[in-house]
């Protein structure tokens, strides 16, 4: 059984991770368009804004995509998420389908956030990950974390 958890533990994994480099792409793609609309909310710098959010995006994605320094990308992601969903989801300044738009990205990141927190504590490191093949190799520096039993 411990098989399958471990496959399901990967696409999990393969899923999110998949999903926040294609947003990355997405941010670099259209830089002119996302920059504008950063612009349009005041945010400081919008094109570092957006270049810079593009690459948190890509570091988490990575790093539970790959499997290595889950910790890193978790915090990558808390990084990216705070800013952007207070800044540019600010749902309670906009009226009509603008509200609910903006209610329904925000509601999202917050859901993604509080869900990615599972990787903080999982045991490291991850089946099926770089970590543990670097770690299968005494190659690893990363400190390992145990499943606790309950």
């Amino acid at each position: 059984m411990d098989g399958v958890k471990n496959y399901i533990q990967l696409l999990g994994r393969v899923i999110v991770g998949a999903f926040l480099l294609f947003n990355a792409f997405n941010h670099f793609a259209n830089l002119g368009m996302m920059t504008a609309y950063a612009a349009s909310k005041v945010v400081p710098l919008p094109s570092l804004a957006v270049l810079g959010s593009g690459l948190l995006l890509a570091a988490a994605g990575l790093s539970l995509l790959l499997g290595y320094r889950i910790d890193i990308g978790i915090a990558a992601l808390a990084l990216f998420l705070l800013p952007v969903t207070l800044m540019m989801h600010d749902f309670w300044n906009v009226e009509g389908q603008a509200r609910v738009a903006e209610m329904v990205n925000f509601i999202k990141n917050f859901a993604i956030l509080g869900s990615s927190l599972v990787w903080l504590v999982a045991p490291s490191p991850l089946p099926l990950s770089l970590e543990s093949w670097l770690a299968a190799r005494g190659r690893s520096k990363v400190v390992t974390r145990p499943l606790e039993q309950h």
